[in-house]
């Protein structure tokens, strides 16, 4: 009689279905959050990089997706409490930014909290690395985005 090995992790596409969930309802509730926000950074006095506010929507789609993908790779890695840890707080901080900025109109609250999304990834991108490099990988464009969404912001926040 032979006894299957059992992996610790699926590694069927179905596994991935938590992860895109928890991304999903992040996106949906930031999208709900930031309503108005086309008419609010059209108000803003924005610094001469800031981008057309059309731009926003399919940087996130993207992010969106490889944020989902690195966290369902690095579980399957066995990341362990912290890298998984790690991803759920970016993934909070994350969510928390576009209510603070776009329905509070806390810009300096805002910033704060992109700062430290800005060290979550970073710390993140470390932990997945160790196990999964492909998930860190996934990280990057998001770590760079996010470092240029935090200096446009500190612009805002002088600007006005």
């Amino acid at each position: 009689m032979t006894t299957a090995i059992v992996p610790r992790h699926p590694s069927g596409w179905l596994s991935l279905a938590p992860f895109a969930a928890a991304v999903a309802a992040v996106a949906v509730l930031g999208g709900l959050a930031a309503s108005s926000s086309s008419e609010t950074y059209r108000a803003l006095e924005l610094p001469p990089f800031a981008p057309p506010s059309w731009v926003f929507g399919p940087v996130w789609t993207v992010l969106y997706v490889m944020i989902a993908v690195a966290g369902w790779l690095a579980w399957r890695a066995d990341v362990g409490r912290t890298g998984l840890a790690l991803w759920g707080i970016q993934l909070a901080l994350n969510l928390a930014w576009t209510p603070l900025f776009f329905a509070a109109d806390r810009y300096v609250l805002a910033l704060v909290d992109i700062v430290a999304l800005l060290a979550a990834v970073i710390a993140t991108i470390v932990v997945f690395h160790r196990r999964s490099p492909v998930a860190a990988y996934l990280f990057v464009p998001y770590v760079a985005w996010v470092g240029f969404a935090t200096a446009l912001n500190a612009a805002i926040v002088v600007l006005n």
